[in-house]
């Protein structure tokens, strides 16, 4: 191969580089101009204004766009056989506009763009030569060819690919590169079978199964982008969820979708995902477990039930200066009422307050000495509808209703019920003493296992909206009738005799736009994006969901998402072999199962881009332990550095952490995995480049060196154990080490015999 520092086309694709730059420059200063003139109005009419709005968010999203794209916005030519001109690739598309809006650069998810990534000699696709280029900042520091006409790499002495790698020198480039804390995106790299589900047309559940390294992740985000970029009009509007692991692992991703040129995407965990709520308890794996299962759905429905109250003794209430008896007779009828209305529990309470409430009417008449027939006697129908109105607006009656059929919310009902040992024991008595008290918690405050549970109560409870509709109602009266002013305005403005001058096809506003349709523009509700909206409203249904490690999703959190994607239109990535969540799934099949049957598609990622093979080998033992007839999936490469483990007295355990971390030489990241007291005291290690974490917030993150302490325990630390040692096991992308003062487990034994790396 050529050495591509002194490439012979370095020159002219320099040149050309230069040229997508400056045109980069140039939309950018427009977009920054027009932006700039657009804030600068204000005032007008409320079609200007909505313009306007309409104008800033266009040209704030094409700023982001051409700000994400700076780095490496060329990456990639392929030239073709049939002798047109070469088509370069890059993160964004851009047209020449002085020469007929000629294609400067494909957007990398255009169709043009896909034999960059799939094109082999066996199958070339029309393409002779791949070209990755390699910048920085807008420098081009490298070419590397690959030739897919055999006879054409033999006369150029370059790379066919032919060991199915495609860009193998870009990818290791890639690989070797020091880890920086956020995840880079692979779009200069993409492998054939990431992207042929990158561009799947599977309009159901895919579920993309990958081992460790395997890219899964990396294919969930370019997936979302190539979605966004290809059904734009399907999507701009419902929007596509994403939902992570954690905080961290949203935070690591954070950065990629921008670079793609995508900012409409919600992100969020689960525990986050009901509006209003954010997980900052932590549970006990025993209270995670019970939480996720579907058990809970009758411990929930039992709680609003007890809810539903029936005094136990007579409550005695005056009206118009008459007793009134408030009593199980007439609670216990109004309480049927309403339950057999089959609504929930708020949309019901209505039902209950009238029918109670015309009981007590109905009481209040007979101590007058009159009855509800309209015959002449002391009260009619129309008075007996009087007292109901009145007995409505009586605050003692009313207060006593409310204390038998509350409106509540979700966050009062699970809050009340985790605190009560009472309520707990009447709404679960199938679960066991010890299960109840792992549920019961004092104080305030939601875990991430509590948000599922909070969006079971809001489908129990529902919420009485009519008040909001009504104020709606009256506000878009009013918004109707200002416009209506505002045309009329327009009308008798217009001069009679100037109206009879005028051309009778020239039309007015008045003719172009009536007062509903003026009204709708002042509705300012578009500012927000899909995103922000999306985040609020809970009932909100999106047009795509993905979840990244999915296999950690409870029972009850499938049910919580499923309300949010009922078209079923989603892209599952995750390992069924690192699933650490006790209340996490090991089957794909019974987590999709009940709500589409059969209808998902499995695909699988089969190489391995992080884990070196060293490393590998040792993980691939735990794989056994979990599941022997799990796809191990194949390193690309070696890192030259054996995997090590040091024998410590328990007293010296931190220390020889302390020293290993700091004697850590190599560039990049180092993670140090532990237990959650070691975590708490090892806190004093954190840094810019070193970070403490449980395994469980280490899932999906990737660092150079990783240094497992005491895996011992990890293994004890929950009922899948094994699993979580397997995931911490392939953290690393280039040197792992295990600190331990108990024995290894068994699977860990080939290590006994390691050289341990000298201390110097």
């Amino acid at each position: 191969m050529p050495d591509a520092r002194v490439h012979p086309d370095l020159e002219h694709e320099q040149r050309y580089v230069s040229a997508l730059y400056e045109r980069l420059d140039h939309l950018r200063s427009y977009a920054q101009q027009r932006l700039s003139q657009v804030l600068l109005e204000s005032g007008g009419t409320p079609q200007a204004r909505s313009e306007r709005d309409s104008f800033t968010r266009m040209y704030s999203e094409d700023l982001t766009r051409y700000d994400a794209a700076e780095n490496g916005l060329c990456f990639g030519r392929i030239d073709v056989e049939d002798g047109t001109e070469p088509r370069y690739i890059g993160r964004i598309g851009i047209l020449d506009e002085v020469n007929d809006y000629e294609t400067l650069l494909l957007d990398w998810r255009a169709p043009l763009a896909r034999p960059f990534y799939l094109a082999t000699p066996a199958a070339p696709d029309g393409v002779t030569r791949r070209r990755h280029i390699r910048t920085r900042s807008r420098q081009v520091t490298a070419l590397n060819d690959e030739y897919l006409d055999l006879a054409a790499a033999e006369a150029h002495g370059g790379d066919t690919g032919a060991g199915g790698v495609a860009g193998e020198s870009a990818l290791l480039a890639a690989l070797e590169a020091a880890r920086t804390g956020h995840m880079r995106d692979i779009v200069e790299t993409i492998q054939s079978e990431q992207d042929t589900i990158i561009r799947s047309n599977h309009k159901s559940v895919l579920v993309v199964q990958g081992g460790p390294g395997t890219g899964k992740t990396a294919v969930a985000l370019h997936r979302a982008a190539y979605l966004l970029y290809t059904y734009r009009q399907q999507l701009e509007k419902s929007g596509v969820l994403i939902i992570g692991p954690s905080e961290t692992f949203l935070d690591y991703i954070g950065q990629v979708l921008p670079s793609l040129g995508e900012t409409g995407v919600l992100l969020s965990t689960i525990g986050d995902l009901y509006p209003g709520v954010r997980a900052t308890r932590e549970d006990s794996l025993e209270a995670s477990e019970l939480k996720g299962s579907l058990s809970m759905i009758d411990v929930l429905k039992k709680a609003v039930r007890d809810r539903q109250e029936v005094p136990s003794k007579p409550l005695e209430l005056r009206f118009d200066t008459y007793p009134i008896t408030l009593d199980r007779k007439i609670v216990t009828r109004a309480r049927g009422r309403a339950r057999s209305s089959r609504r929930p529990h708020n949309l019901a309470r209505p039902i209950f307050v009238a029918a109670a409430i015309e009981a007590l009417a109905e009481q209040f008449a007979s101590t007058l000495g009159a009855n509800i027939v309209d015959d002449g006697n002391l009260l009619s129908r129309g008075d007996i509808a009087d007292i109901r109105d009145e007995m409505r607006e009586d605050a003692a009656i009313m207060e006593a209703l409310d204390a038998l059929w509350p409106d509540l919310t979700p966050q009062q009902v699970l809050t009340d019920l985790l605190a009560s040992p009472e309520r707990l024991a009447s709404a679960a008595p199938d679960l066991s003493e010890d299960e109840r008290t792992t549920l019961l918690r004092a104080g305030f405050g939601f875990s991430a296992a509590d948000a599922p549970l909070l969006d079971e109560l809001a489908e129990l409870l529902g919420v009485d909206d009519a008040a909001e509709r009504e104020r709606a109602q009256r506000r878009w009266r009013a918004q109707i009738a200002e416009a209506q002013g505002a045309l009329d305005i327009l009308t008798g403005s217009a001069p009679q005799d100037l109206e009879d001058e005028l051309d009778p096809e020239i039309l007015m506003a008045y003719d172009l736009i009536d007062a509903s349709q003026l009204a709708e523009r002042q509705d300012h509700g578009h500012q927000y994006t899909t995103a922000e909206r999306a985040a609020a409203d809970r009932s909100w249904t999106y047009g795509h969901v993905i979840v990244d490690e999915a296999q950690e999703l409870s029972q009850m959190a499938w049910r919580m998402l499923m309300r949010r994607i009922p078209n079923r239109w989603m892209t599952l990535v995750g390992d069924t072999a690192q699933t650490g969540d006790p209340a996490g799934s090991s089957s794909w099949q019974d987590a999709l199962g009940p709500y589409v049957a059969q209808r998902w598609k499995l695909t699988e990622l089969t190489v391995n881009y992080r884990t070196p093979s060293e490393i590998m080998d040792l993980a691939r033992r735990v794989l056994e332990e979990i599941d022997p007839d799990q796809t191990v999936p194949q390193s690309v490469r070696e890192s030259g550095f054996a995997p090590w483990a040091q024998f410590v007295d328990t007293s010296d355990l931190l220390d020889v952490v302390r020293s290993r971390v700091a004697e850590e030489t190599g560039p990049g990241l180092t993670a140090v995995l532990a237990g959650h007291d070691q975590v708490e005291r090892l806190a004093d290690l954190r840094s810019d480049t070193v970070s403490v974490l449980t395994v469980k917030d280490a899932k999906g993150l990737e660092f150079d060196s990783v240094i497992i302490v005491e895996p011992q325990d990890v293994l004890d630390g929950s009922p899948r154990g094994i699993n979580d040692l397997y995931v911490a096991l392939t953290r690393a992308t280039q040197r792992l080490g295990i600190v331990h003062a108990r024995p290894l487990p068994t699977v860990l034994s080939s290590l006994d015999a390691s050289v341990v790396p000298s201390r110097t």
